[in-house]
């Protein structure tokens, strides 16, 4: 492997800048990601409208204040919900981030600006953010 690696270093270069970017298109179709900082002044500043991704018993047993609940695999059949917050942007909250991207990119086809919150609820919470019942 490594032999190969030393023989053919011009192709694993390009193959790792092909990988790379693609990683990159992908992440930017899915929308920006927030800090936990970025986050709440987004929040507290009225630009940012949060939507909660997980599911309903996960959701009531703590969320960010004034989230919208709108489980990851209902979010297509839910899109009129949203339609009035199209002027602001859409903050996807999930638990750890593994189902905010395709949410983001449903969102983005749809017509609405997104961003995810870096780490979910798990990071909020290592924060030692308020969540409410």
């Amino acid at each position: 492997m490594l032999v190969f690696v030393a023989e053919q270093w011009l192709l694993v270069s390009v193959l790792v800048i092909l990988v790379g970017a693609y990683f990159w298109t992908e992440n930017r179709k899915s929308g920006d990601t927030l800090s936990i900082h970025s986050a709440t002044r987004v929040i507290n500043n009225g630009e940012a409208v949060v939507v909660d991704l997980r599911d309903a018993k996960e959701f009531k047993s703590g969320h960010i204040i004034n989230a919208i609940n709108i489980p990851h695999n209902k979010l297509a059949e839910q899109l009129p919900q949203l339609e009035n917050h199209k002027t602001k942007t859409i903050l996807l909250v999930d638990k750890m981030g593994q189902h905010a991207g395709a949410a983001g990119r449903v969102l983005k086809t749809n017509g609405f600006t997104v961003s995810r919150l870096q780490g979910g609820i798990s990071e909020w919470q290592g924060q030692n953010l308020p969540l409410v019942k």
